[in-house]
């Protein structure tokens, strides 16, 4: 397994990253520990969950599997890197929802009980919280890094002058700020090149892409019409709108011998910004067809090639100015 440092801190973690939201609900508590205990196996040690995941089976729900599977002993704690996250409510209450203060602080220390762990290695904002300032923000994570329940803190779905907000605010507090930023990327949804990816790059923020293959698109959707999330209303209407752009990639995968799920993480695992993509299997089946794309190499030919089937960005303001 290759590992990179998560943006300028010293924290490595593996070049693809265990996204949980699935465990609990949609996949068995025995499957979840069974994938979990395959990715450490296989060297995967950055695993990904958020406070809200559990859904439809009681938001905490994802947390209280990665507990038991903690529980178990064996290292598990000790060799994972846990990231989760901290915004959504937990609750009809007005205060256990976005970046205040008191909701910073309270829901790490429900997190830390669900998840039976004394720390928590990445600490996430799960979106921009714009009502509340950031000098409230780091001062609560300042508490939790104090505390030692929080290592590092990183953010998700922010806008490019968010980060520099975010990080200059920090830097006149001296504190180290944000290491990583969860985006939506893939070769589908570029938009992130235009501001995040240099805001990101400019502050030593590393790129955790969620969404890699746009919700099963870019995973061979034209060739799997009887998959599940290709009768979607919502994908089915994706697919239509993409189905030219599809029909190429798809060509081009068949072309080049790669299975078109190997190329889309391939080819985010080939951006320089980018730390680790978030793979979330409900199977075991899925997550060991994930690894696969650690071992595709695509040369300059090729990436150019997918550049022409889905056109992306350059950086801001040289993609619309002169």
């Amino acid at each position: 397994m290759e590992y990179r440092h998560l943006g300028r801190s010293g924290l490595s973690v593996s070049r693809l990253c265990l996204g949980t939201m699935n465990f609990g609900w949609k996949t068995e508590e025995s499957d979840s520990h069974a994938i979990m205990d395959r990715a450490l196996a296989e060297g995967i040690n950055f695993f990904d969950t958020a406070n809200v995941y559990g859904f439809d089976a009681g938001k905490g729900r994802t947390e209280e599997v990665l507990g038991r599977w903690f529980a178990q002993g064996g290292e598990r704690r000790d060799r994972t890197v846990l990231a989760t996250k901290v915004y959504g409510g937990m609750s009809d209450w007005p205060n256990d929802t976005f970046l205040s203060a008191r909701n910073i602080v309270r829901a790490c220390e429900a997190s830390l009980r669900r998840m039976r762990t004394e720390w928590i290695d990445l600490y996430q904002f799960h979106h921009v919280d714009l009502r509340t300032p950031w000098e409230e923000i780091w001062q609560a994570c300042e508490t939790l890094v104090g505390q030692g329940k929080v290592l590092y803190v990183g953010s998700s779905n922010h806008a490019g002058w968010q980060l520099a907000a975010a990080n200059e605010a920090a830097a006149r507090r001296n504190f180290q700020g944000l290491v990583s930023e969860q985006s939506h990327y893939n070769l589908l949804t570029r938009h992130v090149e235009l501001e995040v990816l240099p805001a990101a790059q400019h502050y030593g923020i590393g790129i955790i892409p969620w969404s890699p293959l746009a919700g099963g698109l870019l995973a061979g959707v034209l060739e799997r019409p009887e998959g599940t999330r290709r009768s979607e209303d919502r994908n089915q209407r994706r697919v239509e709108r993409h189905r030219r752009a599809l029909e190429q990639y798809e060509a081009f995968c068949r072309q080049i011998g790669r299975p078109p799920a190997d190329v889309g993480l391939a080819w985010l695992l080939h951006q320089p910004a980018v730390t680790a993509p978030i793979v979330g299997p409900r199977t075991v089946e899925q997550f060991e067809g994930s690894l696969r794309a650690l071992h595709v190499a695509l040369d300059e030919e090729q990436l150019t090639r997918l550049d022409e089937i889905f056109p992306g960005y350059r950086p801001a303001p040289m993609e619309y100015a002169w």
